[in-house]
């Protein structure tokens, strides 16, 4: 695998650098990628892959039936007067988190368990699909494009995929890079959430598990009643608490840990392969 086969000073003098991001999100990811040179490295966003390349037929059928309970809308689509598309970039998954939505009463925006369970699905199948695909990107980057190096910035739920052979091929093909966050930082990225709650992905086992308790804690009998961003709010640091430690065992089997604090300090390449240097040896 890379990080078995691989020291400090052999990454250091790699021609060809490839890097998986794993992390929270808000740990710094996109950031971190967004500063190293584009003109060598290949950026490949895990989210936007996602987004344009699975999901992205069902995100637009999605905001169809929305728009068709217009009967303005309704007319002009039926009439092809007015098309609907994504508009889905690296840094505007907006039509992803919206597809994805929230448990809670449908007045108010939110989902029946099943359909919510439905996206999620979907979501999950779409991730594998496109850290499998990470492989073949790798090399269409180099012999298409002509970039000596790649970063793949994966989403925050590659932890809770599960998926026999997904983490393996990443390990095999990338150095995967955990940016662990401090417990400040910590506070900080629950903190945001809890301002700016968006949808996300996680597995119906751990919904299975916390939602009777969330139903019971609040007296409420049914799950429509439920206001959705309330939910996310109490659901949240627990999710935090679950994925972790599987952070922590990704990294321990397949990878590095890189303090997410320390992103502040890179500006570019260098200052990042110094630090995954330092941590290889």
């Amino acid at each position: 695998m890379y990080r078995n086969n691989l020291s400090g000073s052999e990454f250091w003098t790699s021609p060809h650098k490839a890097i998986t991001l794993l992390g929270m999100s808000g740990s710094g990811k996109t950031t971190l990628a967004s500063r190293l040179p584009q003109r060598t490295w290949f950026h490949y966003s895990g989210d936007y892959r996602i987004g344009t390349r699975y999901l992205g037929e069902a995100i637009l059928d999605n905001a169809k039936r929305e728009a068709m309970k217009s009967p303005l809308l309704a007319e002009l689509l039926r009439s092809d007067s007015i098309y609907l598309c994504n508009n889905i970039t690296v840094n505007n998954l907006k039509p992803l988190s919206g597809f994805l939505g929230m448990v809670g009463d449908p007045a108010l925006g939110g989902l029946g368990i099943d359909e919510f369970k439905r996206r999620q699905a979907l979501h999950r199948d779409a991730e594998v699909r496109a850290m499998l695909d990470v492989r073949e990107f790798i090399d269409k980057s180099l012999e298409i494009y002509g970039y000596p190096h790649f970063i793949n910035d994966a989403g925050g739920s590659l932890c809770e995929l599960d998926e026999p052979g997904v983490l393996e091929q990443l390990a095999e093909d990338t150095l995967i890079v955990y940016l662990k966050p401090s417990d400040e930082m910590l506070e900080k990225i629950i903190e945001r959430s809890m301002d700016e709650p968006k949808p996300m992905y996680y597995r119906s086992e751990f919904l299975d598990h916390v939602l009777p308790e969330y139903l019971a804690e609040f007296s409420l009998s049914h799950p429509d009643e439920i206001v959705p961003s309330d939910l996310f709010r109490w659901i949240f640091p627990r999710l935090v608490n679950h994925r972790l430690p599987r952070y922590e065992r990704i990294a321990e089997e397949f990878g590095v840990v890189l303090p997410a604090d320390r992103i502040d300090e890179i500006h570019g390449e260098t200052e990042l392969i110094e630090l995954i240097c330092e941590a290889l040896g």
